[in-house]
């Protein structure tokens, strides 16, 4: 099957790394994009800002194929938002000659399948190409022949729904052209949506906290804008985070700031609330759900939903894979980022043997790989297709040499931080491991790590 390529799905910062590494290791890849431009995912949240610097932001083999073109890189300790992303690593990496004869934008990627083989078929399966069944931009189809392939497609156009038990909750569906998923631009292009309406913000992540704020800087300027927000969690120590003991000055600040909205009384607070139900009414929305005991129903002129994202495994139902019921993703890395055990983000640096599937030779990498589990960093991300990469090419040594060299960055803050610790008392008891702490640009969707924390992560 050599002369065959290897696809790659998705052409986000981790798919385009994956080609990058493979290109340097003499491979000709080809990449598939559904969106009109690589970092199409990226561009839906382009306006906020990360929290972590540009050098921690790059890949190393897309760094080397950008140098070689001339490419000069960033302020290091600069903080992109997510269009400079983009427009000033993601693209330039794209319009390299190597880069470019590999990409096609505009393709999505709908199944992927064993050529004459459905999943149960056992004969001759781990010889016989992968067969990509693409759609193109015009509607036409295609299926394209590959030796390997490597998932790097994401989750980020995959929400989590509004309901608390990880289903939509009742009317969501019917409602969903009416509700805005993900991290709108309010004090851009959403401001006249939003100014002098009652919003509705469900989710305790970070991407939730970016609205909140934005929409509370709205209300300064537009009085009769009012603020609600939604969590199914009661702690709001955990949602603050580490204000000023935080090693990430940006992520810290927002820490702070929400906290002092909160106490000014700059947005009103339903916590914990397990929303049920979602109808409209003549003027607006009522959202219905369970709070101290009780049902209760709270009005809003909008509802944004940041309740994070999971994968789509649906154009994978041909192929053979083992992943956790739980975490959905493989058994053998689910264990290592589960959010029920790991209240602090730890993982330790994994690659091709975590990633590895029972059907040979295909992967799912980046923050697909992670499934449910909100902790996947862009770092963790490149290491991974680094491994897979080598793997793939025969280098086995450099496949199972995973590493994830970052710099120390500071304190660990969970639910513990108040009892002296930086994780629960049962992670307290495991021999430690590699910290990480995520750095979210949406519930789901991370970019950084820290290493070595002081306690017990």
């Amino acid at each position: 099957m050599d002369q065959f390529p290897v696809a790659i799905v998705g052409g986000g910062p981790v798919g385009l790394a994956a080609a990058a590494h493979l290109i340097e290791r003499g491979e000709r890849p080809i990449l598939f994009e559904a969106g009109a431009s690589v970092g199409a995912s990226v561009l839906d949240w382009g306006h906020a800002r990360m929290f972590s610097p540009w050098e921690f932001n790059v890949d190393a083999a897309s760094v080397r194929l950008l140098d070689s073109a001339g490419w000069k890189m960033p302020p290091a300790e600069e903080l992109p938002t997510g269009a400079e992303w983009v427009e000033r690593y993601l693209q330039p990496l794209a319009e390299t000659p190597a880069m470019r004869d590999v990409i096609r934008t505009g393709t999505r990627v709908l199944h992927i399948s064993r050529q004459n083989r459905d999943k149960v078929k056992d004969a001759g399966r781990s010889r016989a190409p992968f067969q990509v069944y693409i759609v193109k931009r015009d509607g036409r189809e295609a299926l394209i022949e590959a030796r390997a392939v490597i998932d790097a497609s994401g989750s980020w156009r995959q929400p989590n729904p509004l309901g608390a038990n990880g289903i939509p909750a009742i009317g969501e569906t019917r409602l969903r052209g009416r509700l805005v998923y993900g991290i709108p631009d309010v004090l851009g292009s959403g401001r006249e949506r939003y100014a002098d309406r009652r919003v509705m913000v469900v989710g305790s992540g970070h991407s939730a906290i970016n609205v909140l704020l934005d929409l509370i800087r709205l209300r300064e300027e537009r009085l009769g804008t009012e603020v609600i927000w939604v969590m199914r969690r009661g702690n709001l120590r955990k949602v603050y985070g580490g204000g000023e003991a935080d090693a990430l000055p940006a992520r810290g600040q927002m820490g702070l700031r929400i906290r002092a909205a909160v106490e000014a009384g700059a947005l009103e607070i339903l916590a914990p609330f397990a929303l049920r139900e979602i109808a409209e009414l003549d003027d607006g929305l009522l959202a219905r759900g369970e709070m101290e005991g009780a049902l209760q129903d709270h009005y809003a002129d909008e509802v944004i939903v940041c309740t994070g994202a999971r994968p789509d495994l649906a154009m994978l139902r041909e192929l053979r894979l083992d992943l956790d019921p739980a975490v959905e993703a493989t058994r053998s890395l689910a264990p290592l980022i589960d959010p029920n055990l790991h209240s602090c983000g730890t993982v330790r640096p994994h690659g091709e043997a975590e990633l590895r599937q029972p059907e040979a030779d295909f992967y799912i990498v980046g923050m697909k790989s992670y499934g449910r589990a909100p902790t996947f960093l862009a770092a963790t991300g490149y290491e991974q297709v680094r491994s897979v990469a080598a793997a793939l090419c025969g280098d086995w040594e450099a496949a199972r040499d995973v590493r994830l060299n970052l710099p120390e960055t500071g304190v660990c803050v969970t639910d513990y931080a108040a009892d002296g610790l930086c994780c629960s008392p049962a992670e307290a008891a495991r021999p430690a491991l590699l910290a990480i702490d995520a750095i979210p640009v949406a519930d789901g969707d991370f970019v950084l790590s820290r290493t070595q924390p002081e306690r017990c992560c």
